[in-house]
């Protein structure tokens, strides 16, 4: 039987300045890295799912180059600054457990980058698959011309629409004021702010007399149960923003209830709901929810339209 993997002999305990002569090379420094997040048992699930992954993340992230650099790259030396750079990153992955989108202040969402800190959810839905198809299943014919994005967080989905559509109008609402100051950021820093506002707004609450022909939500789903279970990563998250009652539905029933009041005739409702699909269909069997698939994977979504919230009114009040 294969002797396991003594901690011990992380090069974490070596210091600093050895561990810097000894790892020369970008490659140098993606291996190491891969090997220490093995050994800690990290959790990966903010835009990697490997330690191979993290570790090129990390590496290029911190020297700021590109997913599609040349491999030559590889076999560059690194300068001591770049070395003690991702060094310093490495351990306090380890050591704080914080995601890497927090540690590098930015994330990847439809193709797009979005600053992203401790105050919003680092970006992670199936929904970009979504935009970046520019929401054909529903509009073919002409793109919607008023998107809402709520509960928007970092304004990634809102914003993300606003640039793979570039004629429509977006609200970005969320009930965080913390939270739409990254949003607002993330408009000035992509400059759409001609056709994207942020609106600060308890579910719909502060959006009185609008109306949109798609309404695009990723609200706080998780349950009380996966809540409790959830890895140490996830507790740098805002809890706002991930618990939403002992069924995660809290959120969801006031959406559900109240969208349509702010559709147009002809609008769509798109909702991630993630685990929480099961607590849904329990609680409105009758719905005929469009549970949506997608080929990078991610569960979870579905899809309503305006004609069938006002049909099922009755199960929704």
């Amino acid at each position: 039987m294969a002797d396991s993997i003594d901690p011990s002999c992380s090069t974490l305990q070596l210091p600093d300045a050895d561990l810097c002569e000894g790892l020369v090379s970008l490659r140098d420094y993606l291996r190491w890295a891969a090997s220490e997040f093995h050994l800690a048992g990290l959790f990966h699930g903010h835009g990697s799912d490997s330690p191979w992954d993290e570790a090129v993340a990390l590496t290029l992230g911190a020297l700021h180059l590109p997913w599609n650099v040349d491999p030559a790259v590889l076999d560059a030396r690194l300068l001591p600054l770049e070395r003690a750079r991702i060094v310093a990153l490495v351990r306090e992955r380890i050591t704080t457990r914080r995601p890497l989108p927090y540690l590098l202040g930015e994330a990847f969402f439809a193709g797009v980058p979005f600053h992203v800190d401790e105050r919003v959810l680092i970006p992670r839905s199936p929904i970009a698959e979504l935009i970046e198809d520019g929401f054909a299943a529903w509009f073919g014919d002409a793109p919607p011309a008023r998107v809402l994005d709520l509960c928007t967080g970092s304004g990634c989905i809102g914003i993300a629409t606003a640039l793979h559509l570039p004629i429509c109008e977006v609200d970005l609402a969320d009930v965080s004021a913390e939270a739409l100051a990254v949003a607002k950021h993330n408009i000035a820093r992509h400059d759409v702010g001609a056709r994207v506002r942020a609106v600060l707004s308890d579910v719909f609450d502060g959006l009185a007399g609008q109306r949109y022909d798609l309404i695009v939500a990723n609200p706080p789903y998780v349950d009380a149960r996966d809540l409790a279970t959830m890895p140490a990563e996830f507790r740098h998250e805002p809890t706002l923003a991930l618990g939403a009652g002992a069924d995660g539905l809290d959120v969801v029933r006031r959406i559900l209830r109240e969208a349509r009041d702010y559709l147009t005739d002809d609008g769509v409702l798109i909702v991630e709901v993630g685990n929480s699909d099961r607590h849904l269909e329990a609680a409105f069997p009758e719905l005929p929810f469009l549970w949506l698939d997608f080929e990078r994977g991610g569960h979870g979504v579905f899809a309503l339209n305006a004609a069938e919230l006002e049909a099922h009114a009755g199960a929704l009040a």
